[in-house]
């Protein structure tokens, strides 16, 4: 019993990472009305900016937080909710009652931010086996977006004691609604990351390559392993716009453009919450979905700032 309160200890404190990770990234995809207050604020001196990512990228490189709180967060969360809920009950990935989960959770608050996949695929899930219907996504291809990474990082904390445990449950977890290979490898990148930090906080975390190094032997072939293992070559002034830009940053709301991208973030700053955020959001892209990833990872040795915590929408846990 000990035990399992201890893992499940490790999955809240990821999902509180994760949460606020993606409440505060989705805060950079600024409406013109929270771009034309900001401004009137005269925070901001300068020539008129358009509210594009230029002008995003202005204050990201400032570090300002564009809006009060409350941070809404996304479907990121709304899912990885269930994830956690999921571990509670079954001590592993229960996939039928996921996918039930999952559906109902959808009903509840459909306006979180889901693509355009899922809306087709969470609503069925209530009606249909998941094994027939997430694989028929794309043509029966099976999705490979970003969706199941972006959920994961509570169970490479829940499982950090046992990484091939770890790595089933993280594939598992994925199915349910990512039935291609490389939305499975996103996910067990992303799940295997969360894992060694708990592992491994303290004065001995690595990092950079030798973070990467740890992760990589655990990601099945795949592209996402190929551009993950791209950036074991950058140097160490690169900045995380130009990371983005060679290895994508979820431009394509896929696993392989994503989770890549999230891995070198947190080999950069595995232990610093903070700064790992700074850094992801500075690539842009999908960023809500970045900062989930990368601060479920982070959570663990990282200290969620007060600040953040406390402007993030509360969750609504039992």
């Amino acid at each position: 019993m000990k035990g399992t309160e201890q893992r499940l200890q490790r999955a809240l404190r990821s999902l509180e990472g994760l949460s606020v990770g993606d409440a505060f990234g989705e805060q950079y995809f600024m409406s013109f009305e929270m771009a034309a207050r900001f401004m009137a604020s005269g925070q901001l001196e300068g020539p008129p900016y358009d509210f594009t990512d230029d002008f995003i990228q202005i204050l990201i490189d400032r570090r300002e937080l564009p809006t009060p709180p409350p941070w809404r967060w996304t479907d990121d969360t709304a899912l990885a909710l269930e994830v956690v809920e999921n571990l509670r009950r079954y001590g592993e990935i229960n996939q039928d009652a996921l996918a039930h989960q999952f559906a109902r959770r959808y009903k509840i608050d459909p306006m979180r931010g889901y693509g355009g996949a899922m809306h087709s695929l969470l609503p069925e899930l209530a009606f249909k086996s998941w094994r027939v219907a997430a694989p028929a996504l794309f043509n029966g291809s099976g999705s490979f977006g970003n969706g199941a990474a972006m959920r994961v990082a509570p169970v490479g904390a829940y499982f950090a004691d046992d990484l091939e445990a770890c790595i089933a449950n993280a594939a598992r977890c994925a199915e349910v609604t990512h039935s291609h290979p490389e939305g499975v490898a996103g996910a067990i990148g992303v799940a295997i990351a969360a894992a060694w930090t708990w592992r491994l906080q303290g004065p001995k975390m690595p990092l950079g390559a030798d973070f990467l190094d740890l992760v990589l032997p655990s990601i099945p072939a795949s592209e996402v392993k190929k551009r993950t293992v791209q950036a074991l070559d950058f140097p160490d002034d690169i900045t995380g716009e130009e990371v983005a830009d060679i290895l994508g940053a979820g431009h394509e709301v896929s696993a392989q453009d994503t989770v890549p991208f999230v891995l070198w973030c947190v080999s950069q700053h595995p232990d610093h919450f903070e700064e790992a955020l700074w850094l992801t959001v500075s690539g842009l892209g999908d960023r809500d979905t970045t900062c989930a990833m990368v601060g479920g990872i982070v959570a663990a040795p990282g200290e969620i700032p007060a600040a953040w915590l406390a402007a993030r929408e509360p969750l609504p846990l039992s």
